[in-house]
Formats: structure tokens, C-alpha cells, sequence
């Protein structure tokens, strides 16, 4: 199903060249620490989080209480169910599969990709397919061993293959 559009030796390659419009240090250095020690995510966090990953859900997600976001994200925290981490997730208001694997990508103990359609791209997909649980627990195990494999920690397969579709794929506006 998935299909890496380079050569695998050229991860690091790739991952070094990572340039996004908004840098995760802050959220990968000094955000990430904090809500593993304490195992969920507090309002403000959710909202920086979800902004970095899109600004079109933003006022869906503030719509979240902090009551809410605290309760939904220590259990998905805590849960050894890959299902059922994503599952609570979604949820939240304006959380969808792509927020969702954000969320546990950055506050989840175990590794875990970011969906994005620019990995998809890297990964061998002209489009999006529709989003199901099948779908993440297949995309889940594959960048985990591919990973693995690779001795990379999740976060540098993540920029790799999100800056390769950035450098090599045609804007989305004009792929029609």
C-alpha cells in the first residue's frame, strides 16, 4: 500500500532540509516533555498544537473547554489502544485524523507519524484516500517500522518525508 518515493538511504537527506512555515522546536523541546510528565494536554497547549498543524479548524478547536480537553487527552494518553487513542482524540471539536495524529505525535510516549497529505504524497498516494481507522493502524505500523528499520526516530521520518513532497510535488491547486 505504501511506497516510498525515494531511495530510503536519502531520509536524513531529506529530514535536514526540513522547512516549515511555523518551527515545532518549541513544541517537539519544551511542550512535549511537560505533557508527558504530567499526561495530558492543558487548553492553551491543545490550541498551539492545533494551530501549528492547520489554521482552518482553529475556532473549532477553541471551542473546547479546558475541562474537556484535559479529560479526553489523559485517557488517550493513557491508553494502549492505537484505536482508541485517535478515537478519543476526534472528539474534540475540530480534531479530525490529521489533528489527531498531531496530537499524539507530539504528546504521546509512543512514536507516532503525522498524517498529512504531503507524507501520503512521499509515500506513493496522488490523493488523500479517505481517512479510516484500517487506513491509520496500516500507515501507523508502516512508518514505525520503516522508522525502525532505518534507526530514525518518528520525527525525522516526518520532516523527510514532508519536505520531499514540499521539493518535489506540484501545488495541489494546480495538480487538477
Amino acid at each position: 500500500m505504501f511506497k516510498l518515493r525515494f531511495p530510503e538511504s536519502q531520509i536524513r537527506h531529506w529530514a535536514e532540509r526540513y522547512s516549515y512555515s511555523v518551527d515545532d522546536g518549541r513544541l517537539r523541546d519544551e511542550l512535549r516533555p511537560i505533557v508527558l510528565k504530567r499526561g495530558y494536554l492543558n487548553r492553551d497547549e491543545f490550541l498551539e498544537i492545533c494551530k501549528w498543524k492547520t489554521q482552518r479548524s482553529k475556532s473549532r478547536c477553541a471551542t473546547n473547554d479546558e475541562f474537556t480537553i484535559r479529560t479526553v487527552s489523559r485517557a488517550a494518553f493513557a491508553s494502549t489502544d492505537e484505536s482508541l487513542k485517535i478515537d478519543l482524540l476526534r472528539t474534540l471539536t475540530g480534531v479530525e485524523w490529521p489533528t489527531g495524529s498531531t496530537l499524539l505525535h507530539f504528546c504521546d510516549p509512543r512514536p507516532y507519524p503525522i498524517l498529512d497529505y504531503r507524507a501520503l504524497w512521499s509515500l506513493g498516494f496522488g490523493e488523500p484516500p479517505h481517512y479510516t481507522m484500517e487506513f491509520w493502524l496500516e500507515y501507523l505500523a508502516f512508518t514505525r517500522s520503516l522508522a525502525q528499520r532505518l534507526n530514525v526516530d518518528i520525527r525525522t521520518l516526518d520532516r523527510a518525508l514532508w519536505q520531499y513532497s514540499k521539493a518535489r510535488q506540484r501545488s495541489r491547486r494546480h495538480a487538477a
